[in-house]
């Protein structure tokens, strides 16, 4: 047998400090005791698991024996005695039922009826009868109606009772009384049911007298409730008994319990153990037992060294309790001895028999108190030595009366208790402890969620030593402060697990065993510890300061290894140092030792993190810096932020560990590095690339950024405060710009790819198909705007952490997006005008005649009076590529909320310098000019007309751009703009031409113009009559916009660009109609409605046009309306193939430009154009008047295009068709027949009006007077007067909110500015006003001319001189 000796057990056996590596020994500072042999431990185990066996109760056998025949005795209790308790307080309300008692009573008497009362008790047949009875009395009204009211308890018992004591004595013989008995129960069960009522409805809180006067007449009631189960013959028949006889011991190992377990735990046989026990048995006897008990009560009153003396307790308060205790402990435990062998009792006189003490007043024994899980045979129902728990008085019992064949050690005195018994039981708790957890046929505790299996001692262990400090007389905080440094120890020296550590202090808390209620020992733990021993005290706060420095340590080595993939988990220690250690009252540990530790601990981790990264640094990035790459960058930064995120993960819940974030240890030591390392191999591999002429690509470069924007976010976190080493966004904006001008290079083939894939054509699957909105325009736009799209997203998702430096990004984004689809808009509008312009068949045979068959085909359509207007037929690819301009518009829009244009321009004009420090002049400069109309042209048709259109060119002959066709107009109007870009001055050369189906078009006149950027310098318009070489002349309005490098000025350039291309195709498509509106709403058409019964030629007209005409009667409304007939179905004709195609807001376009077309023919047929030259126009008579009002009406209504049915508006909006253009033709009717004396007066009068007006606006906003009428020309027209409005800017057209935004206020200006120049133009028509139009041109240029100096003063004023000077500010 192997023996143990507790002076292997040094003071200090971690040497170690926190810093070292090694793993060191576990151990503690222990004090030194006294050599134990294992096998002294063992004889006394023996000794004490024999002496159980001893006392233990004896078994018994079952004997029959004859019993006579015994009658129960029964008896009933006065049921008006019982009531006394309440009829005594019939006034007090505190003992009445509360409101609505009855009728949940009733409720629940009921339920007992029906079966659905969950107490057993209440399911008997004859409780159910005898509550039915009781039911059935209760519901009558006038009983329940007086209980109601008064509320007495007496009375509803009563009448329970009345009506159980008729039921139950149905039946009985006379004479027999069973019944009574039988009565209170059911009594009793009723009084229960009333208080469960007051229970469930939380009434019994509020009537605490009423509840506890119920349960004591229950109780009354329930007195002779056990009688009910007697029966006449009890345990046996009528003829005998049975009776129990004990069964001698047999002294065998076999029956022996705790001696089987003192065999186990020392590694002996039963045999072994069987002749250990034969060979002392005649020694270790009650007797003997008895006498160590007498033995130790007498050095107890001696106050001997062999017991515990006041000197061993922190008061004598404390020591006189645990003597008391010590009292009544030995008295039960010498009763137990003498009543399991009373032959001890009788060698002393009966009088001094032991007596029984019922009222002795003592202190609760102190083993009475001990918890389960130390001492395991206090529970009566298993294996003891105690058959009885009274107080005993053993003063009568003799310490002399012991015999002399009793065994006493010599120097002990003691037969069962060794000499230093706290040695022997740490020895012996030592080794069934180690045996418990090492054996392997010991199952482990089922592991639950918060604690894991674990093995402590077993069940025969703790009997045994529960045992052995019950006899030895071992205080149970001794035995737990003995157990807990026993576990300590072997927890030091590596034996033991830490979850089994932490197993044994929940067991010795008394955490209990799942499905088992046991009593805790946390009472021993929380109690007062001045309770307790000096040397209970010492040695718990000893095993606790060694067990914190063996954590302490463990957690240091745990920690060091946290970065490592499989690291320790460190949970369980940190779970025992909180739960266990710390948080305990006997523990103390000063707070410099604690963040000396931390300091130490962090100190500890940023070495490991400095030694993880540079073996990540040797694995990724190779020690050759001609291959680095920065594919080895992100890698190395990957494994980093992987490590990172691992390293959260794994301490979310608890990111501080003693005060150290390992993760913040990790990120300020790593990411440093890191950046500094990134920072140099980047800026290494781009000289490398540099010097070898090549370029890195572009993707690794985003690769790169986004990877060590992730990692500098993370840094951030960790070191808001200290700078990222690596300035990422300057060093890897080069891979944006070369992004940038990839996309740039490449912008003009992906449009022109995706036109040539691109057939035009509505997106369905079949003819039949009626398109929807969605599907009318071409795949085209959609490509090339998933083409932009995913070029800005490109860069949106790289997330720039430079704002300024995105914004620029977004700039050039812009610039290209505007330069791509200018690039679409040209091409498609090419191919939409060489579509349009293509030849009608009679046009295809009239190029193939000679040229004497023209002229004869002329004279003869001449003759015959033919209307060669043939409709145009349209092709549907030409509307889908109106539907693109408009999709691309709609598309641009989003695009411009997408990229938050508004911010970006305010983030780079926040960075951008003050006026005052910018020297650079503008490089590029935007003119904008819009050709406007001509007057008096030369006529070069045979018919007196002519088909004007305008060329502008360069001075290198370099067309710049080409307007609409206007037919037979000599003064046509025009209404077009084009945009063109100059560094400089630039000489433009407006050329007028002739079209001519039949040969080469004829130039009807030149004019130039000199574009000079100093002379636009205010950036507001000016218009320019510019007089032909030949003949007429023609006017341009022109403004100038600096180009600038601005977000908005790109968006709102690609705006306009769509927008005037989507305005020149609506032209154009309505230029095809435009020529059949002329025609039927012209002046021909008036003399054939006033005079039918005249047919003049064409030829003759043009000769005899100033004759005036026969007077014929009036025609008729049906007459008025069948002239517009063929001009409304024309209409309907083309709108129903555009209806086909177009979108509703294309088709909505076209509509809204044939008004526009409508207005100005039927303006025409009124009034000539504005000029300060009479016109050879006549005047319109009242008849004819009325007739071109009443077409517009009927115009009015076709465009609007309300539904007779719905009511609804399905054309025009009213809003548009009541344009200011439609205002001034209405308003024509009130002066159109003035006399020209009123005609001066009111023109005049308004005049002044309007410059008063314009005057006041100048003062109050300090800013240039707005005119509203255009210039009449003259030397104003030659210098070019600019224009009072200003123009249309770009950063006007940015979007589509900001374009309608901008037409709206148009319109209301328009609306809320009337002028006089369609009393100008009437006067026209009257030869007499000549002068007064030449007088009223030169007041307008005056007042023009004027207006536009003050605004330079003022602006060259607010500018501070820079306009000046010369220098063009950015906008």
């Amino acid at each position: 047998m192997s023996t143990s000796s507790t002076q292997s057990r040094g003071v200090n056996r971690r040497i170690n400090s926190l810093q070292s590596n090694g793993n060191a020994a576990r151990d503690a500072s222990h004090t030194k005791k006294r050599i134990i042999t294992h096998n002294d431990a063992y004889l006394y185990a023996l000794r004490v698991a024999y002496l159980t066996y001893l006392l233990q109760p004896r078994a018994r056998r079952i004997q029959h024996a004859p019993a006579p025949q015994i009658p129960v005795q029964r008896s009933s209790t006065s049921i008006n005695d019982l009531m006394k308790d309440f009829s005594l307080l019939r006034d007090n309300k505190s003992t009445r039922f509360p409101h609505g008692f009855m009728s949940e009573l009733e409720k629940r008497l009921t339920g007992v009826l029906m079966g659905r009362e969950r107490k057993p008790e209440y399911q008997d047949a004859t409780i159910k009868r005898t509550f039915a009875a009781f039911l059935n009395a209760f519901t009558e009204q006038s009983f329940k109606k007086r209980m109601e009211k008064d509320r007495r308890v007496e009375d509803l018992v009563l009448i329970f009772f009345s009506n159980a004591t008729k039921e139950l004595q149905k039946g009985k013989p006379p004479g027999d009384d069973s019944w009574k008995l039988m009565a209170d129960r059911h009594l009793a069960l009723f009084v229960r049911l009333i208080s469960l009522v007051l229970k469930d409805q939380d009434w019994a809180r509020d009537r605490p007298e009423l509840a506890a006067r119920l349960a004591t007449l229950e109780s009354k009631l329930l007195a002779h409730d056990q009688d009910l189960s007697s029966t006449p013959i009890r345990n046996g028949t009528a003829s005998g008994a049975s009776v129990e006889v004990v069964v001698p011991l047999s002294y065998e190992v076999k029956d022996m319990p705790l001696v089987q377990s003192v065999a186990r735990i020392f590694g002996l046989t039963n045999t072994q153990i069987q002749s250990d026990v034969n060979k002392y048995k005649p020694v270790w006897t009650e007797k003997a037992a008895l006498q160590d008990l007498k033995s130790y009560q007498t050095y107890l009153n001696l106050n001997s060294r062999k017991t515990l003396r006041s000197d061993d307790f922190h008061f004598d308060e404390a020591y006189d309790t645990w003597r008391k205790g010590e009292a009544h402990d030995l008295s039960q435990m010498m009763l137990a001895i003498i009543q399991s062998n009373p032959e001890l009792a009788k060698s002393t006189a009966a009088s001094n028999l032991p007596q029984l003490q019922r009222h002795m007043s003592s202190p609760e024994p102190t083993d009475g108190n001990y918890p389960d899980v130390l001492r395991r045979m206090s529970d009566h129902s298993e294996r003891s030595s105690y058959v009885i728990d009274q107080p005993f008085d053993m003063s009568t019992l003799s310490s002399g009366s012991q015999s002399p064949d009793t065994s006493v050690d010599d120097e002990n005195g003691f037969a069962f208790i060794p000499l230093e018994p706290r040695a022997y039981y740490r020895f012996i708790l030592g080794e069934a402890f180690i045996h418990d957890v090492n054996d392997q046929s010991l199952q482990p505790s089922e592991a639950t969620a918060d604690t894991p299996a674990i093995k402590t001692l077993s069940k025969q262990s703790m009997e045994l030593l529960n045992e052995i400090g019950l006899r030895w007389r071992i205080p149970p905080v001794s035995r737990m402060t003995l157990f807990l440094d026993v576990v300590c120890e072997k927890f030091f020296d590596q034996e033991i697990s830490l979850d089994t550590l932490d197993g044994v202090f929940n067991f010795l808390k008394g955490q209990p065993a799942e499905g088992k209620k046991t009593q805790s020992f946390a009472s021993l733990l929380l109690s007062d510890r001045t309770q307790w021993t000096l040397a209970d005290t010492a040695l718990y706060q000893s095993t606790l300061s060694s067990l914190h420095e063996a954590l302490m340590r463990d957690l240091y080595n745990a920690m060091q290894e946290c970065y490592e993939s499989k690291p320790p988990s460190v949970g369980p220690i940190l779970y025992v140092l909180e739960n266990h250690v710390c948080n305990d009252s006997s523990f103390s540990k000063p707070q410099e030792d604690l963040d000396a530790f931390s300091d130490a601990l962090h100190d500890g981790l940023q070495q490991k993190a400095h030694e993880t990264y540079r073996s990540y640094l040797e694995k990724h990035v190779p020690q050759d810096q001609q291959s680095w790459d920065f594919f080895h960058v992100i890698e190395l930064g990957k494994a980093v932020m992987a490590l990172a995120q691992k390293i959260q993960k794994r301490y979310k819940k608890n990111p501080e560990i003693m005060g150290v974030n390992p993760l913040a240890a990790l990120v300020e030591t790593v990411l440093p590095l890191y950046a500094e390392d990134a920072r140099d191999i980047v800026t290494r591999i781009l000289e490398l690339a540099q010097g070898k002429d090549e370029e890195v690509p572009i993707e690794d470069g985003f690769q790169l950024y986004n990877e060590l924007v992730e990692i500098r976010q993370k840094y951030g976190e960790v070191l808001p405060s200290v700078p990222f080493a690596f300035e990422i966004e300057a060093t890897l904006a080069e891979f944006v710009w070369r992004w940038i001008y990839t996309t740039e290079s490449a912008i003009n083939d992906w449009v022109d790819q995706a036109i040539k894939q691109d057939q035009f054509r509505v997106r369905i699957d079949n003819s039949q198909q009626i398109p929807t909105e969605e599907q009318r325009h071409s795949v085209s736009v959609m490509d090339i705007f998933s083409s932009f799209n995913q070029s800005i997203d490109r860069v949106v998702q790289l997330n720039w952490d430079d704002d300024l430096q995105y914004a620029k990004f977004m700039t050039a984004m812009a610039k290209i997006v505007g330069s791509g689809l200018a690039h679409y808009c040209e091409v498609v509008e090419q191919r939409f005008v060489k579509e349009m312009d293509r030849l009608t068949p009679e046009q295809e045979n009239a190029a193939s005649q000679t040229k004497q068959e023209k002229w004869l085909q002329l004279a003869k359509d001449t003759w015959n009076n033919k209307d060669k207007i043939e409709p145009f037929q349209f092709f549907p690819e030409s509307f889908v590529k109106l539907n693109n301009i408009d999709f691309a518009a709609q598309q641009l829009d989003k695009l411009e909320h997408e990229v938050n244009v508004d911010a970006c321009a305010e983030v780079i004009q926040k960075h951008t310098p003050p006026v005052t420090q910018r020297q650079k002049k503008i490089n590029n400069y935007v003119f904008t000019i819009k050709i406007v109309e001509a007057e008096d042209l030369k006529a070069c048709d045979m018919n007196g007309s002519s088909d004007p259109y305008v060329v502008l060119g360069d001075e290198y002959q370099k067309r710049l751009a080409k307007t609409r066709i206007i037919y037979r107009d000599l003064n046509p109007r025009w209404d077009e703009s084009v945009d063109i870009t100059t560094q400089g001055p630039l000489n433009i050369i407006a050329t007028v031409w002739d079209w001519d189906a039949m040969g080469d078009h004829d130039c009807v006149g030149r004019a130039s113009l000199k574009l000079d950027p100093s002379h636009f310098s205010d950036f507001m318009p000016r218009e320019y009559w510019l007089d032909l070489d030949s003949q007429g002349r023609i006017l341009l309005r022109v403004s100038m916009e600096g180009e600038r490098d601005d977000i908005q000025f790109y968006f709102g350039k690609a705006f306009r660009t769509l927008k005037r291309t989507e305005r020149d195709m609506t032209r154009t498509i309505t230029d095809k109609l435009s020529a059949y509106i002329h025609h039927c709403l012209s002046r021909r058409t008036l003399r054939s409605l006033t005079s039918k019964s005249i047919t003049v030629s064409t030829v003759t007209s043009y000769f005899n046009r100033n004759r005036p005409q026969p007077t014929t009667q009036a025609p008729t409304e049906p007459d008025i309306a069948r002239a517009l007939k063929p001009l409304f179905a024309y209409f309907d004709d083309n709108f129903a193939i555009m209806n086909q195609t177009l979108t509703s807001t294309a088709m909505i376009m076209v509509m809204t430009r044939l008004w526009k077309e409508v207005l100005v023919t039927v303006e025409a047929l009124l009034v000539p154009p504005l000029s300060d030259k009479p016109s050879q126009q006549r005047q319109l008579n009242q008849q004819e008047l009325d007739i071109v009002f009443k077409w517009l009406q009927y115009l009015f209504d076709f465009f609007h295009a309300v539904d007779d049915e719905t009511g609804e508006a399905n054309g025009v909006p009213l809003d548009v068709l009541r344009s200011p253009k439609y205002f001034d033709i209405t308003t024509l009717n009130f002066f159109y027949f003035e006399p020209t004396d009123a005609l001066i007066r009111t023109s005049e009068r308004m005049a002044s009006a309007t410059a008063a007006r314009q005057q006041s606006q100048r003062n109050r906003l300090s800013a240039p007077a707005s005119l509203a009428g255009p210039a009449f020309g003259g030397a104003a027209g030659l210098v070019g007067v600019p224009s009072t409005r200003r123009s249309k800017s770009i950063m006007h057209s940015r979007n589509l909110g900001t374009m309608k935004k901008a037409k709206e206020e148009k319109r209301k200006e328009a609306q809320a500015d009337p002028n006089d120049d369609m009393i100008l133009r009437i006067l026209r028509m009257r030869p007499e006003a000549e002068r007064y139009l030449k007088d009223r041109s030169r007041q307008k240029e005056r007042l023009a001319a004027a207006a536009a100096a003050e605004m330079i003063v003022r602006q060259s004023l607010a500018a501070g001189g820079g306009r000046m000077m010369g220098n063009l500010p950015r906008r």
